[in-house]
C-alpha cells in the first residue's frame, strides 16, 4: 500500500510510520518540518527492510502551498491508497489572550491542511482509499474540556464534522474517511499542554491501534469519529 502521513517526526505519527513501514509491500511517505527526524526514521526502516520503504519530504504545514506538497507526494507515489492526517498544532492559552494569529495557526494546521490536501490528492486515490483524519478528545461534544485549549479543542471539533462531511460525499468515490479521537497520550504535545501529567498510554501504544485501524478501519467504519480514550466520557 501507498501511505501518507503528516506529522511524523515525533510521537503517534513517528510510531505509527514504523509500525506500517515495517509491513511488506507498504510504502510510507512522512512529512514533516524537522527533516533531521524524519530522515532518521526513514533511514532507520529502510535498513530494516533492504529497500526504499519510506520517503521523507520536509514540509512545513503551516506555510501553507499545498499544490508544491501535493506535487512532491505525487512523484513518488500514482497511488494513494492511506492518508494519515495527523499533524496538529496545540495552543494552552487562556480564552481572553488568545491573539488572531494563533487562532489562525490553530486552524491552520489542525483543520485546514487536512481539508486542503485530503482535496488536493483526490484525483490520486486508488480504488478503495482510506482517510484517517486524527482529532482530539477535547473536540467531541460531551467530552471534558479543559481550560487554555479553547483553540485546539475548537479545531479538533471541526475536523470530526469536516470527517462526516467528507465520508458522504466521497462514498461514490469508493474513499473511506474516518476520525479518531484520542485521549491522553503520552506525546511531546502532552507534555506542552499538561506539564507534570503522565498519561495511560504511550505512543507505541496508540500508534499500534492506528496503524491497524488505518489498513483495516474501512471493513467496518466510514464517516466515524471513535472515541479513543480510557476515560469516560
Amino acid at each position: 500500500m501507498n501511505i501518507v502521513i503528516t506529522g511524523a517526526s515525533s510521537g503517534i505519527g513517528r510510531e505509527t510510520a514504523r509500525i506500517l513501514a515495517l509491513i511488506p509491500g507498504n510504502r510510507v511517505i512522512v512529512i514533516a518540518r524537522n527533516g533531521h527526524k524524519i530522515q532518521a526514521l526513514a533511514g532507520e526502516c529502510n535498513l530494516q527492510r533492504q529497500e526504499t520503504a519510506v520517503l521523507p519530504i520536509i514540509f512545513d504545514l503551516s506555510m501553507g502551498a499545498i499544490d508544491e506538497l501535493t506535487a512532491r507526494i505525487v512523484k513518488h507515489f500514482r497511488e494513494v491508497d492511506i492518508l494519515i492526517n495527523n499533524a496538529g498544532s496545540m495552543l494552552n492559552k487562556p480564552f481572553g489572550e488568545v491573539t488572531n494569529q494563533e487562532l489562525n495557526h490553530v486552524f491552520d494546521v489542525n483543520l485546514r491542511v487536512p481539508y486542503m490536501l485530503s482535496q488536493a490528492l483526490l484525483p490520486y486515490y486508488s480504488g478503495k482509499a482510506h482517510i484517517l483524519n486524527i482529532s482530539s478528545m477535547g473536540g467531541v461534544q460531551g467530552s471534558v474540556k479543559f481550560a487554555g485549549l479553547s483553540a485546539y479543542s475548537a479545531s479538533k471539533g471541526a475536523l470530526a464534522v469536516l470527517t462526516e462531511c467528507m465520508a458522504l460525499e466521497l462514498a461514490s468515490k469508493h474513499i473511506a474517511v474516518n476520525c479518531l479521537a484520542f485521549g491522553a497520550v503520552q506525546t511531546d504535545m502532552l507534555v506542552k499542554a499538561f506539564p507534570g501529567y503522565t498519561a495511560p498510554v504511550t505512543a507505541g501504544e496508540m500508534a499500534a491501534f492506528t496503524a491497524d485501524f488505518a489498513l483495516n478501519g474501512p471493513k467496518y467504519f466510514n464517516g466515524k469519529i471513535l472515541p479513543v480514550s480510557l476515560s469516560t466520557p
